[in-house]
């Protein structure tokens, strides 16, 4: 008799789930991470940006404030300088309070320093 070669075959063993690697979902975990470090670097940048615009619009307004508060007082400083003149303050004195100018020969003064000897 002719000998038959068997087959013997290895027992099936159950297959399983092949596992998730770790690294897969660390890599995933790690790119999330630097996301979210970018976009709030990003959001500060945007802040620190609108904060620095809204102080050059306030520093414009106060130029021009300045600008004018300048210009009134120079208003003003002329108002005072043609006030204070001579002219103005005699012919102020003559109509409101009736003075006159006294001629320079009527002007006399007195030494309240000088002894009798």
């Amino acid at each position: 008799m002719a000998a038959v070669a068997q087959r013997v075959e290895a027992p099936a063993l159950p297959r399983t789930r092949p596992r998730p690697r770790r690294e897969s979902r660390r890599g995933v975990v790690g790119g999330v991470v630097w996301i979210a470090a970018l976009a709030a670097l990003l959001a500060g940048v945007v802040a620190l940006n609108v904060a620095v615009l809204r102080l050059n619009v306030r520093l414009d307004e106060l130029a021009h404030q300045r600008a004018n508060i300048r210009a009134a007082n120079a208003a003003l400083s002329a108002q005072l300088s043609s006030a204070t003149a001579t002219a103005q303050v005699e012919a102020l004195a003559q109509r409101r309070l009736g003075l006159v100018a006294v001629e320079p020969e009527d002007v006399t003064y007195v030494d309240l320093g000088a002894r009798a000897k």
